[in-house]
């Protein structure tokens, strides 16, 4: 009986052995899957900021056009103005500044998304997420901190393309032009006035931003068990969050541009504080410090919805590029 017994074990063992042999390959398999590199995430953004920007690159500048001045906004007196640059300049002036913009916003989404992915990636291992939807604090966290790197990469060119945006092409005739000028005539230190502000207005704006983005699609992947949400929706998740996130930071914005712009439009703004109380002495809060809201509520989200559908279509499009054996760099 022991003697069969044992026959009966050894003439299992090659199946055991078989099926253990098995094992190595297919948890190598796993590991070999292809994942897309910073560089991937960096073009993705670069890419989905330039699109974003140039689409509403005219409603953008109109609305620094009231940021820095007194009048009162309106969206007759928006029309009024983008008419009346289009009748003087030509069409192709409704996107003076968008050069600045392009070489501010294309390393500036790059950035932000990209940082963004490596930030989800080092709290996740964190909090203990990993490859897994993050918890609320540290989902805000990833997207505030993103927009606070990219921010302080790429400060000096948001301020161009401010100059830019808000003078004639007699004074400045390109961007390597407002640089020289600036640095000359009011100091290298002026290229990061309004920093400040912006940091402040970054924190809360990319958080909310992209916190309300991930919430949306985390949400619906939990609604409806689709992992990824068609291009319309991510559409109406990006202007969601948009609308919110732009919302909350919009008087720090208000209060960068007069900053930034203070040198060419005759006034003197120094410390956040005291430019605040100035807008709200002069113009109060809603028509000061809100003002030109209304538009971002049509151009924020539109921006916004943009650049997420835009990096994420163009991520996945790479991810199936590269598990199909191509590269791209």
């Amino acid at each position: 009986m022991a003697h069969r017994v044992h026959d009966h074990h050894q003439g299992r063992m090659p199946v055991a052995q078989t099926s253990v042999l098995t094992l190595p390959p297919s948890s190598q398999a796993k590991d070999l899957r292809p994942r897309l590199t910073p560089l991937d995430s960096l073009l993705c953004g670069a890419f989905a900021g330039a699109v974003a920007k140039t689409v509403i690159a005219p409603l953008d500048r109109t609305k620094i056009i009231f940021q820095v001045s007194s009048k009162r906004f309106s969206a007759k007196e928006a029309f009024r103005v983008i008419y009346c640059t289009y009748m003087k300049d030509g069409f192709l002036s409704l996107w003076r500044g968008n050069s600045a913009t392009m070489v501010r916003v294309m390393p500036y989404a790059a950035i932000q998304f990209c940082s963004h992915e490596q930030y989800k990636r080092l709290l996740g291992g964190y909090y203990g997420f990993q490859g897994k939807a993050l918890p609320p604090f540290p989902r805000l966290l990833a997207g505030s901190l993103a927009g606070t790197t990219a921010a302080m990469l790429t400060y000096p060119l948001d301020m161009v393309r401010a100059r830019m945006a808000v003078t004639a092409k007699e004074m400045y005739s390109n961007i390597m032009h407002v640089f020289v000028r600036i640095s000359q005539e009011e100091g290298v230190k002026t290229l990061y006035k309004g920093f400040t502000p912006t940091i402040l207005g970054v924190i809360p704006y990319a958080g909310i931003t992209f916190f309300t983005y991930e919430t949306l699609k985390k949400l619906h992947a939990d609604h409806t068990k689709r992992s990824q949400p068609y291009p319309y929706e991510r559409l109406a998740f990006g202007a969601c969050a948009g609308l919110i996130g732009q919302s909350a930071s919009y008087p720090l914005d208000v209060v960068r541009r007069r900053m930034q712009t203070a040198g060419v439009i005759g006034s003197c703004y120094t410390t956040i504080l005291g430019t605040m109380r100035e807008i709200v002495k002069q113009e109060g809060i809603r028509r000061g410090l809100y003002k030109g809201l209304s538009m971002n509520w049509v151009k924020g989200p539109i921006a916004v919805g943009i650049s997420f559908t835009t990096f994420d279509v163009t991520h996945n499009l790479l991810l199936k590029l590269h598990q199909m054996g191509y590269s791209i760099h």
